[in-house]
């Protein structure tokens, strides 16, 4: 058996990573439902329905061979006009980033566009959206993390570049956690 988050390499062919990536969703749009990766088998885990009257406003999940600072693979939002089954492998280019502080610990999420959607495809930078996309996304993140009892800072969408920068970082902590055998999930 495959398993995504060690098994699939993370660049697009043809394209240079960290500006294109290949990404796996956990959870579709317009789900309520919080599906993670379970780290030992690859398999995803429903982990909650989620406790307020919201649903994701964008397909949900990581880029492989990635660590971020949470020690989770990293987060992606992937928009795309439809919604994207879980454990579905993706080509996505990273326009933006959204960091947050989720009980005093950064939280990265990648925002990008899917490559094979004709719509979305053609926005290259977070500018390029409706303001009122990143409305619903940040507001989404502060309400059902409240309505859980936890603490939320979302900060503003910061331009692709800086996404970059982070993808680049998870995919060197992510190499050197390996070389340590430091990760979950893989065989020593």
């Amino acid at each position: 058996m495959v398993h995504p988050w060690h098994d699939v390499t993370p660049a697009v062919e043809d394209r240079d990573l960290p500006e294109y990536f290949k990404s796996i969703v956990e959870i579709p749009k317009g789900s309520n439902l919080k599906f993670e990766l379970d780290k030992g088998s690859g398999l995803l885990r429903l982990d909650r329905v989620l406790s307020s009257a919201v649903y994701y406003p964008a397909n949900y999940g990581f880029i492989p061979q990635t660590l971020a600072e949470d020690d989770d693979p990293m987060d992606v939002l992937v928009y795309c006009t439809e919604s994207i089954p879980p454990l579905t492998l993706c080509d996505a280019r990273a326009v933006g980033l959204m960091s947050m502080i989720d009980q005093g610990q950064p939280d990265h999420k990648i925002i990008a566009v899917l490559v094979q959607d004709p719509i979305y495809n053609e926005f290259r930078t977070a500018s390029d959206f409706p303001s009122h996309i990143f409305k619903l996304l940040r507001r989404f993140f502060n309400d059902y993390k409240q309505l859980e009892g936890k603490e939320v800072t979302v900060d503003e969408i910061l331009p692709a570049q800086a996404a970059h920068a982070i993808i680049e970082d998870s995919l060197a902590r992510y190499d050197k956690a390996r070389q340590r055998g430091a990760i979950k999930g893989l065989v020593n």
